[in-house]
């Protein structure tokens, strides 16, 4: 893991990268899902820079989080679409930042409501440890060390570009 870079990374670099490492996988034809909202940003802008003509398919983990009746439903719920048959399927699952892996399991598991996939990966723009669940991410372009009272956020402004952000909590 790196300390945080001053200024934080190009988040459009870094989709960039994740797309070339991704490029040479595309044989086996995944389907992009992304996990809303930073993932699902990530995806969108995957199947640009890979040219898939497939849609692709975007998860809202709230139901599936295993501290829902902690935290209760999100206020930006938003309806998972999967546009495409999960069975059988080859799945890049897309998200921003992987920190104790518990948004990825839900993910994962949601998944599963649609189908059994062939094989599930992971792809992502930024791992800042802490896991609590043992989730590793197949593809991925930054390692990063936070303090617990920071983190890491992924915004899109008005013309659709990423951007990093550091939150203090």
């Amino acid at each position: 893991m790196s300390s945080l870079p001053n200024p934080l990374p190009d988040a459009e670099a870094q989709c960039r990268q994740l797309a070339d490492l991704i490029r040479p996988h595309l044989h086996k034809n995944p389907a992009l899902v992304g996990i809303f909202s930073g993932g699902a940003w990530v995806a969108e802008r995957l199947k640009e820079l890979l040219a898939l003509s497939e849609d692709i398919g975007m998860i809202d983990v709230s139901f599936y989080r295993d501290d829902f009746a902690e935290k209760g439903l999100h206020p930006q719920c938003r309806p998972t679409v999967i546009p495409f048959d999960v069975e059988g399927r080859h799945i890049i699952l897309v998200d921003d930042v992987l920190y104790t892996g518990r948004t990825t399991r839900a993910a994962i598991n949601e998944l599963f409501d649609y189908g059994r996939p062939a094989a599930v990966e992971l792809a992502l723009l930024a791992d800042r440890g802490g896991r609590e669940l043992p989730i590793g991410a197949t593809y991925c372009v930054w390692s990063v060390d936070l303090s617990d009272g920071q983190n890491l956020v992924l915004a899109r402004n008005d013309a659709g570009q990423l951007a990093w952000r550091l939150e203090n909590v």
